[in-house]
């Protein structure tokens, strides 16, 4: 008995502990998980000045807070692409001169481009005005399959491709 006493106060203090949560723009404290704080009118998370565990200062450099020890560095994973790395490096290489690739990260204004240059340089490519398309694309497209190999190279919302 004295053991499911124990037990239970143990879990309601981690309940009430889990709770208290903290704006990082403002470091007031706030109640549930309000998507938007009440005394800033920023989002929660969005901010790097405070420790969303205890509210204690905190500078954008700040991994682990120090008073409470909670993780304040934020996830990365917001920022990489769910697009396929492997996917956009082949068709970079084996399209990109069409813009295959451009087009699967949703770039469709460039992938236009690059399509329209492409066809333009194989349709004169018997005036020999089609080569200098297809050097400037095929630069373009070599440039891209680097970046895509590499990791760096970015969908249309400015998210990384790294995801293979």
């Amino acid at each position: 008995m004295l053991l499911t006493l124990v037990a239970s106060s143990h879990m309601m203090y981690q309940s009430e502990r889990r709770e208290k949560m903290f704006c990082r723009n403002c470091g007031k404290e706030l109640t549930g998980t309000p998507e938007f704080c009440m005394s800033c009118g920023a989002r929660p998370m969005a901010g790097t000045s405070f420790c969303p565990g205890c509210g204690a200062p905190t500078t954008p450099l700040t991994e682990i807070c120090v008073k409470c020890g909670a993780r304040v560095a934020k996830e990365l994973s917001g920022d990489i692409s769910p697009k396929s790395r492997i996917a956009t490096t082949l068709l970079a290489w084996f399209l990109g001169i069409f813009g295959a690739h451009r087009f699967y990260v949703g770039k469709t204004g460039t992938a236009i481009v690059m399509l329209v240059l492409g066809i333009a340089g194989f349709a004169t490519l018997w005036l020999f005005v089609g080569t200098i398309f297809l050097i400037a694309v095929g630069i373009w497209a070599f440039v891209d399959f680097i970046f895509a190999v590499a990791g760096h190279m970015k969908d249309k919302e400015g998210k990384l491709i790294q995801k293979w």
